[in-house]
Parts: structure tokens; sequence; C-alpha cells
């Protein structure tokens, strides 16, 4: 696969639409200037390009393979591995304190978009990681941090999430995993794991395992869950790894895509580990590691979804047939001036740079959150928490979406293997599924985050959408304008959407639950229209370069167009309730 960091995009998504320089408002990040993030995204750009992009057919064909309890990775990973390592990219939003870079979120979560669209299989190993250093950050104690981050900060160990069991799939409460008290401060881990991605492999010297068990006398349900550390190499005293831990890869997934990136299942023998944070507190622990990943994995939608545009733009540009109405050269037309194709091009272009702008900004407000002024951080909060369940959910929806466009583009071509287009569609689907399914995350939106404060922080975030289109509609400009009367109309539908909501859960929530995927699906609609939108308004006070803007303007009005349009339509399916699917006819046809 040939692929080209798109950098300008990246950038006015950080920049104008996500708001990036906002981070420094309180004194935070004051060694991030503009040349810096510059080199930061060409660097990685230039490593996902020339070193990863190369890998992603070779992973897809070779998969991987287990090997008397080793499982090998596809050849030349390892060695693309060592490369990130060094060149430090683990690390960068990391803390200083153990040898990251104490860059923004943003900008770590940009460089790994890079890495998703040259290779999602590869990334996936980083991305686990990423989980553990938030996790151990958080929650880890003194010994632990001062034996376990820096290594893992540096990349030379990986680090895993051991959740899921067979018997208990999402229900996290069900897990039967046993912690054992050894007497010393350590625990005997016994246990299965299934779905366990990178949980064993021969890229790096140790892996990091957090797994989530129980203790003896543990309450039952979530309740009762702890969070213990076990690595595959007990760790000497001079912090290398050293012999190996009771614990083994029994087997590896079959599966769609994704081939390159090993799902193991994992047996803990009685292995050691360590509890970290407090007993029974394991699921808050670990939600740390799940937000994390949340937002990771909707931004693998929109790279997987990049790296399907540029497929498919490539291909439209040298595939000729048939003569395009218009087009004045002899001969067959390239089908990119076929109008379908280029709805279609354009369609995957303007919803992979909205959910590019959501994920960055949903790391913006985590940052704000953190290192804001005072006064706002607890409205970053509320902002990053409404905006993580929509980021997973819509982008991943929208990766696949884009890829199955990608194949179309191709046509025939697109159903052969060997054109590569379909590789991005078997890799993106499964992105609405790990890491809480999609269903979950509407649940999570509808019930936590708007229920949750009774509507206040999405009754924000309306109310920047309408502020957002009335700015526009003054510009002057018809083209704006009408982005700005398509922005408002979305959010009026989205502030009736809302009430019914608030409404619902006030009374049969099944009506709720009915409604709540097409209103994490309306929602990102909205927001990234408002991203969009924020975007051209800063752009022109930042001093964007003009032919950059315009190109952003005719972006978001295509965006419009074809996605605000829409969200009128779309309250119908929101506020259609609960007997819509729950009807004695329709239990017949579910037999």
């Amino acid at each position: 696969m040939s692929y080209a960091a798109p950098i300008n995009d990246m950038r006015f998504a950080l920049e104008a639409c996500a708001g990036l320089w906002g981070v420094q408002a309180a004194g935070a990040f004051s060694e991030l200037e503009s040349d810096v993030l510059a080199a930061v995204l060409e660097g990685a750009g230039a490593l996902a390009a020339d070193t990863l992009a190369p890998l992603n057919a070779v992973g897809d064909r070779e998969g991987v393979r287990l090997e008397n309890g080793v499982v090998r990775a596809p050849r030349g990973f390892a060695q693309a591995y060592q490369a990130f390592v060094d060149g430090g990219w683990q690390g960068l939003a990391a803390d200083p304190a153990h040898g990251g870079q104490g860059l923004p979120r943003a900008v770590a979560l940009a460089v790994h978009e890079m890495i998703h669209s040259a290779n999602m299989a590869f990334g996936l190993c980083p991305m686990l990681t990423l989980g553990a250093i938030d996790a151990l950050e958080a929650h880890g104690d003194a010994e632990q941090k001062a034996l376990y981050l820096a290594k893992i900060i540096s990349g030379a160990w990986t680090g895993t999430m051991n959740l899921t069991e067979p018997q208990a799939g999402s229900d996290v409460g069900a897990l039967t995993t046993k912690a054992i008290p050894n007497g010393d401060g350590s625990y005997a881990i016994t246990g299965q794991k299934i779905y366990i991605t990178w949980g064993e492999h021969d890229m790096a010297d140790n892996i990091v395992h957090l797994v989530l068990a129980r203790l003896p006398d543990a309450p039952p349900g979530s309740r009762g869950v702890s969070l213990f550390l076990a690595p595959r190499n007990l760790p000497t005293t001079d912090g290398k790894a050293g012999v190996r831990n009771a614990i083994r890869c029994l087997g590896l997934e079959r599966k769609m895509g994704i081939h390159g990136s090993p799902t193991c299942t994992m047996s803990f023998e009685a292995a050691t580990g360590w509890l970290v944070g407090e007993p029974n507190r394991g699921l808050a622990a670990m939600f740390t590691m799940m937000n994390s990943a949340r937002l990771n994995v909707g931004l693998q939608g929109v790279a997987v979804g990049e790296a399907a545009y540029q497929k498919a733009l490539s291909y439209a540009r040298d595939r000729r047939q048939g003569k395009a109405l218009g087009d004045a050269q002899k001969g067959p037309s390239p089908i990119l001036m076929h109008a379908d194709v280029r709805r279609m091009l354009l369609g995957m272009k303007a919803r992979v740079q909205a959910g590019r702008a959501l994920c960055y900004a949903t790391a913006v407000a985590a940052d704000l959150a953190v290192y804001g002024p005072e006064e706002g951080r607890a409205q970053a909060k509320a902002r990053e928490d409404l905006f993580t369940p929509i980021a997973k959910a819509w982008c991943t929806d929208m990766g696949v979406e884009v890829a199955s466009l990608g194949v179309q583009v191709h046509g025939g071509m697109g159903f052969v293997e060997d054109g590569g287009a379909a590789q991005f569609y078997r890799d993106a689907r499964i992105a609405p599924i790990y890491e809480g399914t999609n269903g979950i995350q509407a649940i999570d939106l509808v019930g936590r985050k708007v229920a949750g404060d009774g509507g206040v922080a999405m009754g924000a975030a309306i109310a920047e959408a309408r502020a957002a289109a009335a700015a526009v509609m003054a510009k002057g400009r018809f083209a704006l304008e009408q982005v700005g009367r398509r922005l408002d109309a979305a959010a009026d539908a989205l502030d009736q959407a809302t009430a019914f909501i608030l409404s619902a859960q006030q009374g049969d929530r099944r009506d709720a639950l009915a409604g709540a995927t097409p209103y994490l699906k309306l929602a990102g609609d909205v927001f990234g229209g408002l991203l969009l939108t924020q975007g051209l308004l800063k752009a022109h006070d930042m001093g964007v370069d003009p032919i950059m803007v315009t190109r952003q303007e005719a972006l978001a009005g295509f965006y419009a167009e074809t996605v605000l349009a829409t969200a009128p339509a779309q309250l119908a399916a929101i506020t259609v309730g609960a007997d819509a699917l729950y009807d004695e006819a329709l239990d017949a046809l579910l037999g």
C-alpha cells in the first residue's frame, strides 16, 4: 500500500477545528511550538509511509503463527517495531518523569493516526500499550511506576488489557479469574482470558499484562473486581526481563481482518501478579485504560478511512472507463470524472475530516481537563466524557462506511483481494465491535453522559453549534451561509432528540434505549459539522493558507449538504420508542 500522511488536513483539524493551542492557556506544554509540531508530524509520516505501510499487505497475507508457546509476528514487523521504539514514538504524551515527552494528547493521537492508516494491525500493539501507560500513571504505586513505566513508555516492553472471558463477554462483572494472596504482597492469578490483542509476541523483551480478577473475599458482580499487573517475564532486580511467568498463549483467533495482529487466548496458571490500585476497585482503574482505548479505537476509524480514501482516489485517477459528461479529452474518461464516483470520494473525504476533528477535539478536552485554567477544567472534563463514546462509535461506523465506499469505487477490482481495497474493509470491521461495542457506547451516551448530568454537557455543545452557525452565516457569503443554515437546523434536531431522551429516561427507559444508536449518530453528525465550522471561523484569524481554507470551506459545504441536511429526518428513528421493537407481531418474526 502507498500511503502519504495528510499533514495539511491533520494540522487544520488539530489547530483550527480542535483548538490545539488552547492547551497552553494555563502555561502547559510551553515547549510545543509550530515548528516542533511540524517536525513531529513529518517524522511520524515518514515512518508510516516508508516503514509501516509496505508491511500492511505482508501482515495481511502472512498473518501470525504460534510456535511452541511463542507468537511470531509477520515478516518485517519486529524490525519495524524497533524503528518505532528508536524514534521514541510510544511515549509522546507520557510523563517526562518516566521518560515520556510530555506532548499534548492530540499530538500523540495524530501520530497514532498515521501509524494506523499505514498498518492497523501493527498499530494495535502500541495502542494497547498506551492504555497500560495511562492506567499505571493513574493507579500504580511508586514501586510499580519505578519498575515498569520507563520500560513501557520507551516501548521496550509492551502492554495489554485482559478483561474478556469466555462466559462473560462484555459483562465484566461475570468474570471468574481468581487472585489468591501469596503472603509476600504478590498474588497467584488463575483464569483464562480471550480476545487479548498482542497478548503474546516476539517483538519486545517483555509484555506487561493488566488483568481483571477476583480476590477470595470479593463481593459478587462488578463491585468485586480488582486490577492486577502480571508481566510475562518477571523483572530482575536490575529491571531486565527475567524468568517466564506462568502465563501462556493457548491459541490464536482466525479473524476476518487485522491478520497481522495476534488475538490471543491467554491462560494464567497461578501466575505471579501485583494489585494495582485498591482492592475491588479494579473496574474504575480499568476504565482509565478503556477510555484511552475507546478514543484510540475511534481514531482507527479515521485512520483506516483515510487509507481507504487515498487508495480509492489513486485508483479513480488512473482507471479509465466510459465517457464522462463534460470531458473534452479523447478516449475514455478517468472514473474520477463521473458524478457518482466523485460523490463517493467527496463523501469519504468529508466524513474522515469530520471524524478526525472529533477525535482530536476529544483529546484537547482531555488535556484541558487536567492542565487548562482551573475555572474551566470541569467543563472540559464534561466535554471529554460526552465526546468519548461519540468519537468511538461514530468514527468507527464511519470508517467501515468509508472503507466500503472504497471497495465500491474500485468496482470489481475492489472485491478482488489483489486490488488492496478489501483489506481496509476487513480490518475496519472490528473497530465498531471491540473496546465496547457501538451499541454499548450509545447506551453509555444516553444513560451516563446525557441523563447523568441532566443534559447539561449536551446542551452546552448544542449551544456551541448554534453559535457557530450564527457566526458563519454572518460572514455574508452564500456558501458559508448555507453551512450555517444546515448546522443550525441539525442543532435543532439534536436538541429535540435530547429532550426526548431525557424525558424517556424519566419514564420508560426502553424508549431511550431504542433510540440510543440513532441518537449517537445524530450527535456525531452535528458535532462533526460543528468542528468543521469552527475550524473555518478560526482559520482566518490564525492566518491559515487561503488555499487550504478554500478547500476546507468546500469540504464543510459538501458535509453540510450530504450529512447535516439529513439531521431533521433522523428524529423519527430516535423517537419511535420501544414499542416498535417489542411489538408482538415483531416477536413472531424474530421467532
